[in-house]
């Protein structure tokens, strides 16, 4: 018997956050009955389980992409504002994939896609504390105070934001280019983070994630991982959850 949000995320549904909603939302049905109690104990093998009226089966093998997202482009496949979103960078992808973690419209990176959901809970969650690396240019040129108060914690409107390691890697001009490596996954945080010492973003592009990076990616290119990097990273994320067990 397994968590009725994690067999979801299995199948590829959502990640299991966005499982659990989906299960407080009522729209997922167990044995044509609807399940809104998050942690109801269900068997994959016997149990009928339906998502929007439709049965989800567990699949494999679960499909692992790289994206280098322009700037310009909602991380997201489907919106009803009138913007572009990764369905025009991914016309062609033919399973269900979904994006792990945040990057707005203005940021430029890595985006990594998968319909493995236990998998993108692992990366996303912040109590696994994955490592997300920026490249960041700043309005200005933050003194030692300033990149003090980024790596110590800033705060915000919605809470301090935790440690992080920041690094000022050049001076152009009036600007300057930050290195961040955050451990968390507020909304918008870096930008935030930023203005918060004075110093709004002006380009932000995110480099890595985890054991992820952009290398060989230009922008608006995808790729499918490896046999090799799929095994890296399954691996990598196993050491993290025992880590926080």
């Amino acid at each position: 018997m397994e968590r009725l949000q994690k067999v979801l995320a299995k199948a590829g549904i959502a990640s299991r956050r966005e499982s659990e909603k989906l299960i407080e939302e009522g729209r997922v049905m167990v044995n044509s009955k609807i399940v809104t109690q998050l942690g109801t104990k269900v068997d994959p093998t016997r149990d009928a389980i339906q998502v929007d009226g439709k049965r989800i089966s567990l699949k494999k093998p679960y499909r692992y992409l790289l994206l280098y997202k322009p700037a310009g482009y909602l991380t997201t496949f489907k919106t009803e504002e009138p913007k572009p979103t990764l369905a025009d960078l991914l016309p062609k992808i033919p399973a269900r994939v979904f994006p792990v973690g945040r990057l707005d419209f203005n940021s430029e990176g890595l985006v990594f896609l998968t319909d493995d959901g236990e998998l993108a809970y692992l990366l996303q969650h912040p109590k696994f504390e994955v490592p997300k690396v920026y490249e960041v240019r700043v309005h200005g040129i933050p003194d030692e105070a300033a990149l003090s108060r980024l790596s110590k914690g800033v705060r915000l409107e919605d809470g301090k934001t935790g440690p992080a390691r920041i690094e000022l890697i050049r001076k152009t001009g009036k600007n300057a280019w930050l290195r961040m490596i955050l451990f968390e996954g507020k909304k918008r945080e870096v930008r935030r983070m930023c203005e918060a010492i004075g110093h709004p973003v002006s380009r932000l592009r995110r480099i890595a994630l985890g054991p992820l990076t952009l290398r060989g990616l230009q922008k608006g290119e995808y790729r499918y991982l490896t046999s090799e990097e799929i095994a890296s990273l399954k691996k990598y994320a196993q050491k993290i959850e025992k880590k926080k067990a």
